[in-house]
């Protein structure tokens, strides 16, 4: 099975030694996304913002690799604060209107740059 690892132009730049997402076999792996500004590298204040950045970014490197938030079949949420939950998850839900996918949502110790919430996926391409 061929591997490709690939980094998407407009997505932020990786915080460590990974690239935004590898495909194999019509799966798209997703590293998990802060919500950093692709811009500035700056987290924006509150959660629900972080939220809407790190879904934005995830967009970014789906739709880089050939799919996009309607192929994800599956999500990880990582939070800093479990109870940020209902405020991720109302902003998630604007995300995610059509089938949905599966999920998880687990609170982390802590996030690189001290984030709120990161989302990875497993995605199928178009």
């Amino acid at each position: 099975m061929i591997r490709e690892s690939i980094n998407v132009k407009g997505a932020p730049a990786a915080v460590g030694s990974y690239v935004h997402a590898v495909k194999t076999g019509g799966m798209i792996f997703a590293s998990g996304q802060l919500g950093l500004d692709p811009k500035t590298g700056v987290l924006p204040e509150g959660v629900e913002q972080q939220t809407v950045q790190s879904l934005e970014n995830l967009k970014t490197v789906l739709e880089g690799c050939g799919s996009d938030l309607d192929h994800v079949v599956k999500t990880t949420i990582f939070l800093a604060d479990m109870n940020d939950f209902a405020k991720v998850n109302e902003v998630y839900a604007g995300y995610f209107t059509g089938e949905l996918p599966a999920r998880s949502c687990v609170q982390a110790g802590a996030l690189p740059k001290g984030g709120l919430v990161e989302i990875e996926a497993v995605a199928v391409e178009k």
